[in-house]
C-alpha cells in the first residue's frame, strides 16, 4: 500500500515540481536534461505501477490534511484571481462572472463545510485510472520529448517573429502532465475539481502562447467554455455532499440513483465541455493555433481524454436513464457532425481536429449508454485514439515544418518525398480506421453495444463511421500518389521527435497486437468490477485478427526504401505529353494541364452550417438532460 501511494503522488509531485523548476531554465542544453530525465522516470514509473499484481486499491495521503487542504485552497484562490485580472483586461465579462461564481461557490463551501470536506480515500488506483496514466506517461512522455527539437526550429527558423518563450511553454507541459495525473487517481471531488481547473488554466496558457490576436481570442473562448464545465463541476461537489454527505468519486458511483442522477448530470457535462463535444467543439477546433505539441496535448493524451474519463467515469450513474440517453445523443451527433465537417477541408490540423471531436463523441456515446459492453468499447476506443492521434498531430508538424505547409493537397507524393515520415503517417492514419487496427475493433464493438442497448443510435454510428473512412482513405491515397518526379527532402530529424515518432509508431502497431492483453488486463477487471459482469470478443475473432496484423506488419516494411531505386515516369494522358510537367498536348496543339485534387463536397456540405445544425440540436439535448436530472 505504502509503495503504491509513493508512486502515486511521484507521478503527480515530479512532474509538477519539474514544471516549476523548467520555467527558470533558459539554457537549451539544461532543459533537454531535465525533460528527458523527468520524461523516463514518468515513463518507469507508468510502467512500475502498472506491473504491479494488485492494481486495485485506494489511500490515505501521508500529510497533514489541515495544511495540504489550505494549500489547495490557497492554490485556487491565486489561479481565481489570476482568472479574473485576464477576464478584466480582455473585457470579456463572461469570465469574469463564471469565475466568480465558480471561486465565490467553492471557496463558501471550503470555510462553511471545513473538516467535514475530508475523504476517507483521497486517491484511488484502478485499472482504468492506469489506463489514463499509461496514455498520459508514456503519451504525453512523447509529447515532451518531441517538443524539444520541434520548439527549437519553431523559433529559430519557422516562426522567427513570435517571442521566444520555451521556459513557460515547457512548464506548462509539466505541470499539465502531473495535473493530469492527479486527475485520474483523485478520489477526493475537492482535489480532482483543483486538478481539473489546473488543466483549464495550463490550456488556456498554451494555446495563447505565440500571443497573437487570433492565439488570444481563441485562448480566451476555450477558457470561456471551460470555466462553464467548471461551474458544473463545482455544484455537483457541493449538491452531492450536501446530499450525501460525502466527497469522494466512487462513493458517487456507487450511490443509488436518487442521489447520484444529478451531480452524475452536472459532471457529464463538465465531461462534454472538456471533451469539446458540440456546442463546445469551437474551442478545440481554435486550439490549432498554437504550436503543434500543443495540438496533440490538447487532442490526445491528456485535456479531451479528461473529459471522456470523466463521463465514463459517471455511466454507471446515468445508464438506463434520460440524462444518459441525452449524454448519448449529444455524443452520437457530435459523430457525425464532426466526421461530415473533416470531409470539408483540406488542412491537415483541421482535419485532425474534426476527427478528434467526432471520435471523443463516439466515447460520449459510450458513456451515455452506459452499459458494460458500452464501457467496455470506450475504453478501447481512448487507449486507440490517444497513440495513433497523437502520432498523426506530430507527423504533421514535421511536415509542416518541411513543406512550409499543412495543406493536405501539397502532401502529394510524400511517400517519395519524406518516405519515413509518410510511412509513419500512413500507419498512424491505418490505426484509425483500418482492420484489423483497434479504432475499428472499437467501433465494431460500439456498435454491438448500441445495437442491444439502443439500437436506433446505431443511425449515428453507420453514418459517421461512413464519412470516416471517406477522408482517411483520401488523405492516404495523396500521400500515395504520386504524378511527377518528386525531389527528395532532408528527412533528418531531432533526436526527441525521432525517440516520439517511432515510439508512437510502434505503440500504434502494439497496441493493435496485443490489445486482447490490454482488454484482459485492464479493461475487463475495471468492468467487472462495476457491472458484474464483462465483455470480450470472441476467441475465433482474436485469431483471424491477430493473423491479419502479422500481416499488415509487411505494409509498413514494403514502404521503408521506397523513395530509393523507383523510377517515376510519365503516365499517358490522351495525347503527346509535356516533359517536366504533368499535361498533355491535345489534338489542337494547346497544351492541356492536368490536375488532380480530392473531393470536398463544400457545395454539398458546409463547414459552417454543419456546426449551426449540431450547436442547436446539442442546446435542445443538454436542455432536456437538466429538465430530466432535476424532475
Amino acid at each position: 500500500m505504502r509503495i503504491l501511494m509513493t508512486l502515486v503522488l511521484a507521478l503527480i509531485l515530479v512532474p509538477i515540481g519539474a514544471g516549476l523548476m523548467l520555467g527558470c531554465v533558459r539554457l537549451d542544453t539544461l532543459r533537454k536534461v531535465v525533460v528527458g530525465a523527468v520524461t523516463l522516470a514518468v515513463f518507469c514509473g507508468t510502467l512500475a505501477l502498472a506491473a504491479r499484481p494488485t492494481p486495485v486499491d485506494s489511500g490515505v495521503v501521508p500529510f497533514n490534511h489541515h495544511w495540504l487542504n489550505l494549500g489547495m485552497l490557497l492554490v485556487e484562490i491565486g489561479m481565481g484571481l489570476y482568472v479574473i485580472v485576464v477576464g478584466v483586461r480582455s473585457r470579456r465579462p463572461l469570465i469574469v462572472a463564471l469565475m466568480l461564481a465558480q471561486g465565490g461557490l467553492m471557496l463558501w463551501f471550503e470555510l462553511t463545510q471545513g473538516p467535514r470536506l475530508e475523504a476517507a480515500h483521497d486517491l484511488f488506483v484502478d485499472n482504468f485510472s492506469l489506463i489514463m496514466a499509461l496514455i498520459n506517461g508514456v503519451v504525453g512522455g512523447g509529447i515532451c520529448l518531441y517538443a524539444l527539437g520541434y520548439m527549437r526550429e519553431y523559433h529559430e527558423v519557422a516562426h522567427r517573429d513570435v517571442p521566444d518563450r520555451r521556459p513557460l511553454f515547457f512548464a506548462l507541459l509539466f505541470i499539465f502532465m502531473g495535473a493530469m495525473f492527479g486527475l485520474v487517481f483523485a478520489n477526493n471531488l475537492m482535489w480532482l475539481f483543483l486538478f481539473w481547473e489546473i488543466t483549464t488554466l495550463c490550456s488556456f496558457l498554451l494555446i495563447g502562447y505565440t500571443q497573437t490576436p487570433e492565439a488570444r481570442r481563441n485562448a480566451l473562448r476555450a477558457l470561456v467554455m471551460n470555466l462553464a464545465g467548471g461551474l458544473a463541476f463545482a455544484l455537483a461537489i457541493v449538491w452531492f455532499h450536501d446530499n450525501a454527505d460525502s466527497i469522494e468519486l466512487q462513493t458517487l458511483i456507487t450511490s443509488k440513483q436518487s442521489l447520484a442522477l444529478v451531480p452524475a448530470a452536472l459532471l457529464c457535462f463538465a465531461g462534454i465541455t472538456k471533451s469539446a463535444q458540440l456546442p463546445f467543439s469551437s474551442w478545440l477546433l481554435g486550439a490549432m493555433v498554437a504550436p503543434t505539441p500543443v495540438s496533440a496535448l490538447l487532442h490526445s493524451s491528456t485535456m479531451v481524454k479528461a473529459g471522456v474519463y470523466l463521463v465514463l467515469r459517471m455511466a454507471p450513474a446515468v445508464t438506463g436513464t434520460t440524462v444518459g440517453l441525452m449524454v448519448a445523443l449529444v455524443g452520437g451527433v457530435t459523430f457525425v457532425i464532426g466526421s461530415m465537417a473533416a470531409i470539408t477541408t483540406s488542412e491537415a490540423k483541421r482535419v485532425l481536429a474534426w476527427s478528434t471531436v467526432a471520435n471523443l463523441g463516439l466515447i460520449v456515446l459510450c458513456g451515455g449508454i452506459g452499459t458494460g459492453e458500452a464501457v467496455w468499447a470506450g475504453m478501447l476506443l481512448i487507449v486507440f485514439h490517444a497513440v495513433a492521434k497523437c502520432l498523426l498531430f506530430l507527423c504533421v508538424g514535421v511536415v509542416e515544418h518541411k513543406l512550409h505547409s499543412r495543406d493536405i493537397e501539397a502532401m502529394s507524393g510524400l511517400i517519395v518525398n519524406l518516405p519515413r515520415v509518410a510511412v509513419m503517417m500512413l500507419v498512424g492514419m491505418a490505426g484509425m480506421f483500418l482492420a484489423p487496427f483497434g479504432m475499428l475493433i472499437s467501433k465494431w464493438a460500439v456498435l454491438k453495444a448500441v445495437v442491444d442497448a439502443s439500437p436506433l443510435l446505431s443511425v449515428f454510428i453507420v453514418f459517421g463511421s461512413s464519412a470516416t473512412l471517406f477522408f482517411w482513405v483520401k488523405w492516404m491515397g495523396k500521400l500515395l500518389e504520386v504524378v511527377e518526379p518528386q525531389r527528395r527532402i532532408e528527412e533528418k530529424l531531432a533526436l526527441g521527435e525521432s525517440i516520439a515518432l517511432y515510439g508512437l509508431s510502434a505503440a500504434t502497431f502494439l497496441a493493435c497486437l496485443f490489445f486482447p492483453l490490454i482488454s484482459s488486463r485492464f479493461i475487463e477487471p475495471y468492468v467487472l468490477s462495476v457491472y458484474g459482469q464483462t465483455a470480450s470478443l470472441g476467441q475465433g475473432n482474436l485469431l483471424i485478427m491477430t493473423i491479419m496484423m502479422i500481416f499488415v506488419l509487411l505494409f509498413p516494411l514494403s514502404f521503408v526504401w521506397y523513395g530509393r531505386g523507383v523510377k517515376v515516369v510519365d503516365a499517358y494522358l490522351g495525347g503527346a505529353n509535356v516533359r517536366g510537367g504533368v499535361g498533355f498536348t491535345g489534338s489542337a496543339g494547346q497544351v492541356q494541364e492536368v490536375n488532380l485534387h480530392n473531393y470536398y463536397f463544400r457545395g454539398l456540405l458546409d463547414e459552417a452550417g454543419l456546426c449551426r445544425c449540431g450547436v442547436i440540436g446539442c442546446s435542445i439535448v443538454l436542455a432536456v438532460m437538466a429538465a430530466a436530472a432535476l424532475v
